[in-house]
């Protein structure tokens, strides 16, 4: 939630974040997170943690949607990775209040 633009709302059983678009949502158990990323990235942290990532059985995986196993990842490099995944997600809107202070 500290990516400016981001909001939260329930996606099916999961929570899910957004700016543009979806970029994360956190399984129900919060034990692991589905990410945007580019099918590039996703190789790569496969590649570098292939305990903690996984790329996703389906058309979403194909698509760079990549599994962290989050007790797998260490906090560091998790931030890194949903900075990824946010910059995925496009510009957001910006929000109200930023709307009125950019029009004082």
């Amino acid at each position: 939630m500290s990516f400016p633009g981001t909001t939260e709302a329930p996606h099916f059983d999961r929570r899910s974040f957004k700016a543009k678009r979806i970029f994360a949502t956190l399984a129900a158990d919060g034990r692991s997170a589905n990410l945007l990323l580019s099918p590039e990235e996703q190789e790569f942290y496969i590649g570098l943690q292939p305990a903690g990532f996984r790329r996703l059985d389906n058309k979403w995986g194909d698509q760079g949607w990549t599994c962290v196993a989050l007790t797998d990842v260490d906090a560091g490099l998790m931030r890194d990775v949903l900075a990824k995944a946010r910059q995925m997600a496009g510009p957001s809107k910006p929000s109200p209040q930023r709307r009125k202070r950019a029009g004082s």
